[in-house]
């Protein structure tokens, strides 16, 4: 399997050391707050537990399912929610953790539908953010690394449900 990426682009030592520091950041950002971090399945789990790790805060997870991209390396346009959440979210202070934002489009799409069950504060956490321009107000308010627009895999991002299982962030052979 990792014969088949082109190289690393981001090692298991910089993701260890970059998520602490996220982890130090939230904790501070988040004291004394009802922290609620909503994974992204699949792709954010990974990120999702380390970085809750780092995290010195009584904080719950929840966790929702959305697609855009299905098999593909490029996103289909249509986003999908495939599991919502769990529990009510109003009066909560939400931290979206992502594992990659690249069009934008399936962000959007699940901060309009939270807007709309009343949170107290919705921020986001993603762990890539690809070099992009995006629609309006698309952004993250943490970010773990910013990449070059290229297709990745690793620590939980895959292509075919494939790769989520390397330990870095490497760029795929075509």
């Amino acid at each position: 399997m990792a014969d088949e990426v082109k190289r690393v682009l981001i090692s298991q030592e910089q993701l260890k050391r970059r998520i602490q520091e996220l982890g130090k950041q939230l904790s501070q950002d988040y004291a004394g707050r009802n922290l609620l971090l909503l994974g992204v399945l699949k792709g954010a789990v990974v990120f999702l537990v380390d970085l809750a790790r780092a995290i010195d805060l009584p904080l719950q997870m929840d966790f929702m399912a959305v697609s855009s991209y299905g098999a593909s390396t490029q996103s289909s346009g249509v986003v999908r929610i495939l599991k919502d959440l769990d529990a009510a979210v109003d009066g909560r202070d939400i931290l979206v953790v992502e594992d990659i934002i690249d069009t934008g489009l399936t962000l959007r799409y699940i901060l309009e539908n939270l807007a709309m069950r009343n949170p107290a504060s919705v921020k986001v956490c993603a762990l890539l953010v690809k070099e992009k321009s995006r629609p309006e107000g698309i952004k993250a308010d943490y970010v773990g690394f910013q990449i070059p627009d290229e297709f990745v895999v690793g620590y939980g991002l895959d292509y075919a449900e494939l790769y989520r299982n390397l330990p870095y962030i490497g760029v795929l052979e075509s």
